[in-house]
């Protein structure tokens, strides 16, 4: 049987360990760095993301969780697990937050905006379709929710929704405050990633219980 990590320091953990449990996998809850000794993959959930990198930091896991992601495992993360993965994230709080890394892109932390823009919509995702069988789209929910804006060559491409109606346009700029692009006009149409892959780190910008993202996929990468 696979062991499977979910990193328990605060958010939907234990959604994913039931999910887990109810496709006949082992979920260990991993709050220590001694705790992904024998693990054959790890999820990173979705929560807070500033309040998951302090207790990270407290716990010393960033040098454990990296030498895992470096080692070639399979690991997904979801929403702010997706943030933790990215190799570089903006929208942070002040000050900023400690990242993994592993995941070649660029996240921003919170693209969609705040709780009163959470919306849901048909996703198009004919790769997992073509290798895991069933509809080529499914229901995406996305609350306080990230989105990837730009990404490295190796990195494959799973899923993008379109961004809703009204969302306003997002400037990023340089520390020398030279503006580099804008998150709308950044790709040819005004859609937005939700769902990456490279190499043995696989990211989504939201998880919920009625997706089609399940641990079953992501622990075959």
């Amino acid at each position: 049987m696979a062991v499977v990590g979910v990193l328990a320091l605060q958010g939907s953990y234990n959604e994913h360990i039931s999910a887990l449990r109810r496709i006949g996998v082992k979920g260990v809850e991993v709050r220590k760095p001694e705790q992904l000794l024998g693990l054959d993959s790890l999820i990173i959930p979705g929560g807070e993301s500033t309040t998951m990198a302090k207790l990270a930091n407290y716990h010393n896991l960033f040098p454990a969780l990296r030498e895992f992601v470096g080692a070639g495992k399979p690991v997904w993360g979801t929403c702010a697990g997706l943030i933790f993965l990215a190799n570089k994230a903006i929208g942070q709080k002040s000050g900023g937050q400690e990242l993994i890394g592993g995941l070649d892109c660029t996240v921003h932390r919170n693209f969609f905006g705040s709780q009163v823009r959470s919306f849901e919509t048909e996703l198009s995702v004919p790769i997992l379709a073509e290798k895991e069988g069933g509809s080529p789209t499914c229901r995406g929910v996305f609350i306080r929710a990230p989105a990837i804006l730009d990404v490295g060559s190796d990195v494959e491409i799973l899923a993008d929704c379109p961004v809703p109606a009204g969302t306003p346009s997002i400037t990023i700029t340089s520390g020398e405050g030279v503006e580099l692009w804008s998150a709308y006009h950044l790709f040819a149409a005004p859609r937005r990633s939700v769902f990456k892959r490279s190499g043995n780190c696989c990211g989504t910008a939201r998880e919920h219980p009625r997706h089609r993202f399940s641990p079953r996929i992501d622990i075959r990468l």
